[in-house]
């Protein structure tokens, strides 16, 4: 693929990745009565493992010495991005609220865009930083349904604390994904980060299962393990890195604003929830704000 088509698949990527995430927070919500977090996440990269190292395997068997001498940093991708941004999500879920909850992950691209330009020297001029602006300020009117003034009176629960240390590990997940060079393509990098978050969260699920939160095990579960490793798993992971190796990690972490947009559209499609005005403002601007963050800036 030549260098202008992967810039523009890029470009398309990313419109089409937070729709893939956008399953994640349904499922999560469906899956909450039959289905332990830490089983849920372990299912998840699994599956997503297998599939990317079906699709993988030859460039990673070809490579066995760079294997071990990653294995440190795939560790630490597996904690940050596939337990801690997995589990904790679907913990702290169950004892939040969503308004929360989209509140504290709106910190993440300010703070990936921030870091980026400190400690990646990627260069955000003054269209990106008011994109980036514009955007947080479309997904608070959407989290907040439109009503300013209940921001003063949002109130704090445990399970905040699962999501915020959810949210700020995603911005230490996508810094590092960008700053730590790899010997391997963003699809075979990834199966084995699968595989590290795997063997990082089995023993948690043993535990949760044997003394907390015992699985139901049936067709119904299974199907919420193939689309949250497909879709969020699979297909979302592998775009966001390949999007961060094109555009850069400060812009590509803007992406995460549509996804306010993209969960009210798929309750509406699948919960029957309302769509209401504020989503449509929030919209105007969440979609200017992305163009503008996503600019090549200008020397």
């Amino acid at each position: 693929m030549t260098p202008a088509r992967k810039l523009r698949l890029a470009y398309v990527l990313l419109f089409v990745t937070p729709a893939l995430w956008g399953v994640n927070y349904l499922v999560a919500r469906l899956a909450a009565d039959t289905m332990a977090p830490h089983a849920l996440a372990l299912g998840r990269w699994a599956l997503a493992g297998l599939l990317l190292t079906a699709l993988s395997w030859r460039e990673i068997a070809a490579r066995p010495r760079a294997v071990v001498g990653e294995w440190k940093q795939l560790a630490v991708f597996g904690l940050l991005g596939m337990w801690i941004c997995g589990a904790f999500v679907y913990i702290g879920a169950r004892t939040t609220t969503a308004t929360n909850i989209g509140l504290l992950y709106a910190i993440s691209p300010v703070l990936i865009a921030l870091v980026s330009s400190l400690a990646l020297r990627e260069r955000l001029g003054i269209a990106q930083v008011a994109g980036i602006a514009l955007a947080l300020a479309g997904v608070l009117h959407v989290v907040l349904k439109g009503r300013w003034g209940a921001l003063a009176q949002v109130q704090w629960s445990v399970g905040d604390l699962w999501i915020l240390t959810a949210a700020l590990s995603w911005t230490v997940y996508a810094i590092l994904l960008k700053a730590w060079p790899s010997a391997f393509g963003p699809m075979a990098r990834l199966a084995l980060t699968c595989w590290a978050g795997v063997i990082i969260l089995l023993p948690f699920a043993v535990v949760e299962a044997l003394w907390f939160m015992p699985t139901v095990l049936d067709w119904t579960s299974l199907a919420y393990v193939v689309a949250v490793a497909l879709f969020p798993g699979f297909g979302a992971y592998l775009s966001y890195a390949f999007m961060q190796r094109e555009l850069g990690a400060a812009r590509v972490g803007v992406v995460l604003y549509l996804g306010p947009l993209y969960a009210a559209g798929l309750a509406w499609a699948v919960l029957g929830e309302a769509i209401r005005p504020f989503h449509a403002v929030g919209a105007a601007l969440i979609l200017p704000g992305i163009y503008l963050a996503t600019r090549p800036a200008r020397a």
